[in-house]
């Protein structure tokens, strides 16, 4: 293995390590497979200096984040997971609208570490809190005029009509739901009351 090749894989393993994620999630975070990433960190690829780069910064965003103690959606989907294991959908609640709000602070602060929302969270393990995830995320950048990450505004990630949810309401029934959903929520196929993803 010459210099530089050797340099590129200890670099990704230190980029690995500063994400503080696994490495199946570290390569899910960069848009590329598990095999592939061991493949660079083996040495037996050499990965695009787009590649090389954007590992060495979103490892940066990941620590930084990390360190300041924020969500992210690693984080949050991890979380959001392990609550619909234990069958506790408002703990999983909680936890989507805890990162939304640590994404929502960020941005606001121009924070180094909202780039670590740029990098695409493995499954909830639920394709319904996927999207909710993915909708409370675009439109946070959105709505500070930044373009959403392309994980958060995929396709796959909304429900169609046929799939569409709709998020219970102490005080409202299913048609009212719908009908008091913000339109930024509904293009997701997701219906809840505004009032009810505000945390307190």
């Amino acid at each position: 293995m010459d210099e530089d090749v050797r340099a590129v894989v200890e670099r990704h393993g230190e980029a690995l390590i500063d994400s503080g994620l696994t490495q199946v999630e570290f390569a899910a975070a960069l848009g590329t497979s598990a095999s592939r990433f061991s493949a660079y960190r083996a040495g037996k690829t050499v990965p695009s200096a787009a590649f090389y780069l954007r590992a060495l910064r979103l490892a940066a965003s990941l620590k930084s984040a990390r360190e300041g103690g924020w969500m992210t959606p690693q984080s949050a989907a991890r979380e959001i997971h392990r609550a619909l294991r234990q069958g506790d959908s408002l703990w999983a609640l909680k936890m989507t609208l805890q990162g939304r709000d640590h994404l929502r602070e960020l941005l606001r602060g121009h924070d180094e570490a909202s780039r670590a929302w740029t990098a695409a969270p493995r499954t909830t393990g639920d394709r319904r809190w996927d999207a909710l995830l993915a909708a409370l995320t675009e439109h946070e950048f959105e709505a500070a005029g930044l373009k959403a990450p392309s994980w958060a505004d995929a396709h796959d990630k909304r429900l169609d009509e046929d799939h569409a949810w709709v998020l219970p309401s102490l005080l409202l029934d299913e048609a009212e739901v719908r009908a008091v959903t913000p339109n930024w929520l509904a293009e997701h196929g997701i219906y809840a009351a505004e009032r009810d993803l505000v945390t307190a």
